[in-house]
């Protein structure tokens, strides 16, 4: 599937910012140990939603955390930011003022008056801000070591139930789906066909019968990992198409034996019916 520079652009952006949270929630784990860490938290406030990259609870603060990976230079004129370009982008401090602001209603009506931090944080060391505020409640990569010494600190101390409470009263209050989220519209026609490398991402081309290659990496990987794999994409892509032996050896494309399709997938799955009607279902 072919997608406009538009489109492209803006999935590529979102990969960019997930990969940034994840960099952060790794280097969270290891920097505040006895804390309450929760991430991806979609909430809803009098009917607005607002997103919650990463949150941490300590004895005393509640640290709220708004991730972003941007890369290269960027300069700050007042509330605007612009890229080196001269490209205004949307002031992710606004959007930290936001959160913090509708998170601490939140916290109210919940009974909770504990001291909130927010903060943003600049996971990628590529990152240079221009004419920044003194004041910008905001973490760069070479500060992250000195910011981690009051996060020690602060989860040295132990919480009690209500810590605990609160952070289920968070989770159970977080929203599953997210209305900010848009796929792009796509049939089996329009995409193309074939196995991705699970080290690049580049379709396989070779395959000697018991391992597919990547041309690109030189990563490899036997040929069941990867069609089981390739069935989990196909179910999530067309959740209500059947999985078949045909189907899957249309969509893996490279593997030009549905013999090895079929006896991939029978050891993954069981087999339901017969002949035409056939197809395999998770393994009860």
């Amino acid at each position: 599937m072919d997608l406009s520079t538009k489109d492209e652009t803006y999935y590529s952006n979102l990969e960019k910012g997930y990969q940034g949270e994840l960099q952060f929630d790794e280097w969270l784990l290891s920097a505040a140990e006895g804390g309450l860490i929760l991430n991806d938290l979609l909430l809803e406030r009098n009917n607005t939603l607002f997103q919650i990259d990463s949150l941490l609870i300590t004895a005393y603060i509640v640290y709220l955390f708004e991730v972003k990976n941007f890369e290269g230079d960027f300069v700050a004129e007042g509330d605007q930011w612009f890229t080196a370009s001269k490209t205004e982008i949307k002031n992710p401090l606004l959007q930290l003022k936001r959160n913090e602001q509708l998170f601490r209603r939140l916290l109210q009506e919940l009974g909770c008056k504990t001291k909130i931090q927010s903060h943003l944080i600049f996971i990628n060391p590529e990152f240079q801000l221009y004419q920044a505020p003194l004041n910008l409640p905001a973490v760069f990569h070479p500060q992250l070591n000195r910011f981690a010494a009051p996060l020690k600190k602060d989860t040295s101390l132990k919480l009690s139930s209500a810590h605990t409470k609160l952070a289920d009263r968070l989770a159970a209050a977080h929203l599953d789906k997210s209305p900010f989220s848009s796929v792009p519209e796509y049939g089996w026609e329009g995409l193309r066909k074939g196995i991705g490398c699970r080290g690049c991402g580049v379709l396989y081309e070779y395959f000697d019968g018991k391992n597919l290659k990547c041309n690109y990496c030189g990563g490899k990987e036997s040929y069941a990992t990867a069609i089981i794999r390739a069935a989990e994409e196909y179910k999530l892509l067309f959740p209500d198409r059947k999985v078949t032996t045909n189907g899957i050896y249309e969509w893996c494309g490279v593997i030009k034996c549905s013999r090895t399709i079929r006896k991939a997938l029978s050891s993954h799955y069981d087999l339901k019916g017969h002949g035409y009607s056939s197809h395999f279902i998770e393994r009860s």
